[in-house]
Order: C-alpha cells, then structure tokens, then sequence
C-alpha cells in the first residue's frame, strides 16, 4: 500500500504555476481552455501570502454552485424546442435577437437571496458561487458597462448578485461570481477554439467570420469593465471562478490577474483564468483517483445539467453526496455542488431536499471535513479517512463507508497508540487493538450512520503508518 501524501501548500506556491488537469466541458466535451501548453506564467508572492489567501477556502471543503441565467425561463426549452442545457443558445444556434427577447418575460419574483443562502447554510456548506455572466453573455448584475444584463433588460430590474452579497455577508457565507471570459454568445469579437471534437463553441450563426473577431476589443469592452465591476460594486468577492478561456493571451490572463489582486488581494482565482494562473485547479464531474498535491475543487451537478432543465428528474441520492464529499476531502480537495434554480428564481425541491440531508448529516461529522488534510493511507477498502494535525497530535477521521460484518474495523499500517476510538454519531467509545503492525477497531454489529459513519482516532505522537 502506497502513502498518499498533501504536501504543505507554503511548500508549493512561492513562485506558483498550476499543473491544471484536463478538463470536461458540462456538455461532455474535452475541454483544454485553461491548458495553453508551453505557455505557462508564473505569479511571484510568497508563500505566506498564498497560504493566507487560501486558508479559509481549503478549510471550506465543501461550496454551492448556482448556474442561473435566462436559459432557465423554460428549464432549457425554446419555443418547444429542446435546447439540452444551459448552453441551448448554441445547441438550437438562436439568434441573438431572439434570444434577448427572453429577457422581457424574465421575472424571478420568487427569488429570495437570503433563502437561497440559508439553504447553503444548513447544507453544511461554506461559501456560494453565483454565475454573474454565463457563455451567452447575458450579465446576472447590474453591469455600468454593458446594458445586456437583469436589471436594465428584464422586467425583474433587481440585481442577484448585491442581493446574494448581502444575504452571504449577514450568513456568514463566503461569496463568490462566476465569470465566462473566452465564450460570450451575445458579443461580435469572440471566437474560439476548435475542440477535439472539431466543434467551435463560439457564436458562428450571427457572426460567422471567425477571422475578422478581435478577442482583444471584447476584452477591453467587456471583460475588464465587467470585472472591474463585480471587484467594486458589491464589497468583497470571495471567490473570482473563471471559466473557457479560449482565445487570450497570455498578457490578457496576466492583465485581468493584477487587476483582481489590485482590487481585492484576498479574492481566490481558480485556474481557468488560464495559462495556469490561479490559486487552486479544477476538476469538472470527476473526482481524480489520486487527488492533486495542489489546491483543488471538484464541482458537481445534483443531477446531469447545470442550469435548470425541466425534464431532468434523475437526482443523485443523498448518500452518493456525502460519500462524494468525503471522497473529494479525503483527497485534499473541494466539493463545489451545483443547484440550477427555476426561471421563476426557487431552487428545485429535489435539490433542497437532498441538500437538507447532507446538511444533517454535516451537523454531526462537520468536524471529519472542514479543516481537514488528506489521507495517509492510499486505499481503505471499508472507505476513506481525513486527518487533522495540530501542535497536541494527530486526529484520524475513519470515513466508514461499507461497515465490516465481523465487528472489526481493520486500518493497515497504523502503529501508533491510538489514544481514544470515538464514533461521532451516538458518541460510542471503541476499542482498539494492536495487531501485527496494524490496528484492529471492535465496532459494534450494525453502523450508526448508514450514509458514512465516521471513528475519530486521536494519536499519540506523530503518524505512523507502513507503505
């Protein structure tokens, strides 16, 4: 059994450049936007001002993700017309004049910022990310620089993101916006790249010409006021997550970069900024085999959109949530999870149903995820494990996702005197046993928490633990 090890993030990102994973468009396209190979910028900070920056995030573990924009007035339909996701303006190529026109029947009467940060609250969660601007360009603020936006088109005239800066800000919650950089549907300068799978994700039906789009004139017309915008009009932003960088340069990524750190030094970048510029990387509906020594998130949809869809019905259990949570977790990582929330501006049942279950069952083992480091051991075959390490010890969090029939719990390689077995529901002391180099836990015969139970070992000294 191999040792599977987080190295320290000061050690890492003195002079930092992200090695980003591939990554998965949500349509289920390759997506290397963010992987401009042989390009890659370094950003000089010390690694005391990248650990403070990020340790509050990757104490978090565990965020909500909102995909909200006018693609969910009809759950991703138009005129009758399936348009398969949120990127339906692509799928169905809808002018942009007809598409805008969705905009005057877009009233969210029923969204309430506070209600939506309550129910990331009591999910367990720790921060929310809004998508401020989606690929069809359409701003989810009010946006100074761009008419094309809530509060100027629609009849709703209210802006989501001041009302969710407030709301996350009197909660207690981290706030963050989304921003799509290199794909706007709705803006004449910008082209794309073409994926693997020979496919343009770019507006090619009104403006077809993709050699005569200057990305550079979007840049200064839209992106940068746009950013500049959402650094300045809502107090802190906790979180810049960029997505589809396409056609930038390198400069671009640098420019928009310094401008963030100028504005708001504490906001988190992740690494779609592109040319592997950020703080952290990003995985998309997977969660690797061997987590990433470097700051990383997943980020996950409840079911298989991100925006609303009205027929999508195939929600993931609750047990799937936690058991992915601990999963992400236990390999260093973030779990970002997605709600698409109605034209009418509620959160699906089904989506705040499942969330207020996990949020039960964080009430109890909360204290297994946030704050927590990797694993030691590479593979538990019975589940996962977390660890904290502090000045009085080590503390292991035994994720016990299959629970043993024999009544006992055998963890491979721990040496170390195990101080205290305590399972965290009910509270049940254990006792554990040294057997031929490992550590043999006597549980009783039926879990006390059928999605994951969770035996807190406190160590004497430091960890021990055999390869």
């Amino acid at each position: 059994m191999k040792i599977h090890t987080l190295i320290n993030a000061t050690l890492l990102l003195g002079l930092w450049a992200l090695a980003a994973p591939a990554q998965t468009n949500p349509d289920g396209t390759p997506d290397t936007g963010d992987d401009h190979a042989g390009q890659a910028q370094t950003a000089v900070e010390s690694p005391e001002a990248v650990a403070r920056r990020l340790q509050w995030w990757s104490a978090a573990r565990f965020g909500m993700f909102i995909h909200w924009g006018l693609y969910a007035q009809d759950g991703c339909f138009w005129k009758g017309k399936d348009g398969q996701s949120e990127h339906m303006m692509l799928k169905l190529q809808i002018p942009i004049t007809e598409y805008a026109k969705i905009a005057d029947d877009f009233n969210p009467v029923k969204f309430n910022a506070d209600e939506w940060v309550s129910i990331d609250k009591n999910a367990g969660m720790k921060y929310l990310i809004l998508t401020a601007k989606h690929h069809d360009g359409f701003a989810m603020f009010g946006s100074p620089s761009d008419d094309y936006n809530i509060v100027k088109r629609t009849p709703f005239r209210r802006d989501p993101v001041r009302e969710l800066a407030v709301a996350c800000h009197q909660q207690g919650i981290k706030f963050g916006v989304y921003y799509s950089y290199g794909r706007d549907w709705h803006d004449p300068d910008v082209p794309t790249e073409v994926k693997a799978d020979g496919l343009r994700r770019s507006n090619t039906w009104d403006f077809p010409d993709e050699g005569k789009k200057d990305f550079a004139k979007y840049f200064e017309r839209k992106v940068k006021p746009q950013v500049r915008e959402l650094l300045t009009q809502y107090g802190p932003i906790d979180v810049l997550w960029f997505d589809t960088p396409e056609k930038n340069t390198a400069a671009q990524s640098r420019e928009l970069l310094d401008l963030i750190r100028k504005l708001q030094p504490d906001c988190v970048v992740n690494s779609r900024l592109g040319y592997h510029l950020g703080d952290y990387t990003v995985e998309e509906q997977t969660i690797p085999a061997d987590g990433n020594p470097l700051p990383w998130e997943s980020c996950m949809t409840l079911n298989h959109h991100w925006g609303f869809k009205k027929n999508d019905f195939d929600w993931k259990p609750t047990a799937a949530l936690v058991r992915n949570l601990v999963d992400i977790a236990s390999k260093g990582g973030n779990f970002l999870l997605n709600v698409g929330p109605t034209g009418a501006g509620e959160i699906p049942a089904a989506s705040v149903e499942r969330l207020r279950e996990v949020g039960e069952w964080m009430k109890v083992n909360g204290p297994a995820i946030y704050g927590t480091t990797a694993s030691p051991f590479k593979q538990l075959d019975w589940g996962r494990c977390t660890k904290k390490v502090t000045p009085a010890g080590v503390t292991l969090y035994l994720h016990v996702f299959d629970w043993p029939k024999n009544g006992k719990l055998l963890v491979p390689g721990l040496t170390n005197e195990v101080m205290s077995a305590v399972c965290l529901a009910g509270g049940r002391s254990l006792t554990s046993l040294q057997t031929s180099g490992s550590t043999t836990l006597l549980v009783p015969e039926h879990a006390p928490d059928k999605l994951s139970t969770t035996v807190v070992l406190t160590l004497k000294g430091g960890l021990n633990n055999k390869p």
